[in-house]
């Protein structure tokens, strides 16, 4: 009897230590997975989720997360204004849940949807936009133009579409110093 309860001590002794070094196991190969994980990836699995983000020199931009680029967030905020933001203006984002998107490989056609191609639809559209620089400088007007790393804006009143007459000049702005850019409706 003795030796009965001897070999069942050391059974769950063993199972224990097994039990433990597997937990260690699986606890150790999710920090690796995480640590394999980029923003865009923890954002996309917040699609649809009102976040607050932090941006240099923008300040804090809230709204609900519609679209992830490569370089780029594309936010809806309360007034129903898309907000779009360079990925390298955010220094902190609040209101993420637990949800995180897989790990996405950035294919040759999503990898060429950077932050120009975005600028490239608001100069075809010819949306008046307001624009905010990693410095917090703001200008507002419409995207003529969008070169290789600048953004050409035809600065005017945001109350105003955009006119000759109304034009005060045109600023090429360097994208890479491009925090935000906010959709602007003429009168508002």
């Amino acid at each position: 009897m003795r030796w009965q309860q001897l070999f069942a001590d050391l059974q769950a002794q063993f199972e224990e230590e097994e039990s433990g070094a597997e937990r260690a196991e699986v606890a150790s190969r999710a920090r690796a997975e995480i640590g394999g994980l980029r923003l865009a990836d923890r954002l996309r699995g917040a699609t649809g989720t009102a976040l607050s983000l932090h941006c240099g020199g923008a300040g804090r931009v809230s709204g609900v997360l519609l679209d992830v680029g490569t370089d780029w967030l594309l936010l809806e905020d309360d007034l129903g204004r898309e907000v779009l933001l360079a990925t390298v203006a955010v220094r902190s984002v609040a209101g993420l849940g637990r949800r995180t998107a897989p790990a996405e490989e950035v294919g040759r056609v999503r990898a060429r949807l950077d932050l120009r191609r975005a600028l490239r639809g608001l100069a075809r559209d010819r949306a008046v936009v307001q624009v905010v620089l990693d410095d917090g400088v703001a200008l507002s007007g419409t995207v003529d133009r969008v070169g290789a790393d600048y953004v050409e804006l035809a600065e005017h009143a945001v109350d105003t579409p955009r006119r000759a007459e109304a034009v005060q000049g045109v600023r090429a702005v360097v994208i890479a110093a491009v925090a935000i850019v906010r959709t602007v409706t003429p009168g508002i």
